[in-house]
């Protein structure tokens, strides 16, 4: 058996190696939200302005993530990661005995995840937003809800990338690369 253009071939048969699961505006939605995390991050503190512009971007993003895991391709769509809650610890317990199924899209634990991160994103902007407003500004309970919504999605970032770990070495195969290339190994 050889590897040739990303394709298997045996025999007379040849088929993709590699099959496209994310998709292009997946992957610029993820890393765009990655650095715009950061940076916003990073301005909390000292660069208000920069702040406020990146949280817009960010709820822009989310807003726009909404949409596409509505209509966009099979392994962008909720229907394809949404699972019970009983799906999820059944998986993490997979997870945890070595034993876990292998998704092309997001596994039952990526997907919660994903929501997760997507919740914690909007209490942070709205908790941001209404910090601006006449009603909430200068309340220090709602500036303290926004820090620790944001504290909360760091938690979950480093969660994030702690099973991304875990699943990449468990089925060997680099997921980093994948939310890259769009690219998953078709087989096992």
């Amino acid at each position: 058996m050889t590897i040739t253009n990303d394709r298997v071939e045996a025999g007379r048969a040849a088929r993709p190696a590699f099959i496209r699961v994310w998709d292009p505006f997946v992957r610029i939605f993820h890393w765009s939200l990655v650095a715009l995390f950061i940076i916003n991050w990073i301005s909390a503190d000292e660069l208000e302005r920069l702040h406020e512009v990146t949280g817009y971007s960010i709820a822009v993003l989310i807003g726009l993530r909404l949409v596409w895991g509505l209509v966009g391709g099979r392994h962008a769509r909720f229907g394809d990661f949404i699972f019970r809650p009983a799906t999820v610890i059944a998986y993490v317990k997979d997870v945890l005995f070595l034993r876990p199924r292998r998704y092309l899209g997001h596994n039952p634990a990526g997907g919660a995840m994903v929501l997760a991160l997507l919740f914690s994103l909007l209490v942070a902007v709205g908790t941001g937003v209404l910090s601006q407003t006449d009603m909430f500004w200068g309340r220090e309970w709602i500036e303290e809800f926004h820090e620790a919504a944001a504290y909360a999605i760091l938690g979950l970032v480093f969660a994030h990338i702690a099973g991304v770990v875990v699943a990449s070495i468990q089925h060997r195969e680099n997921l980093v690369r994948s939310m890259i290339t769009g690219r998953k190994r078709r087989d096992g």
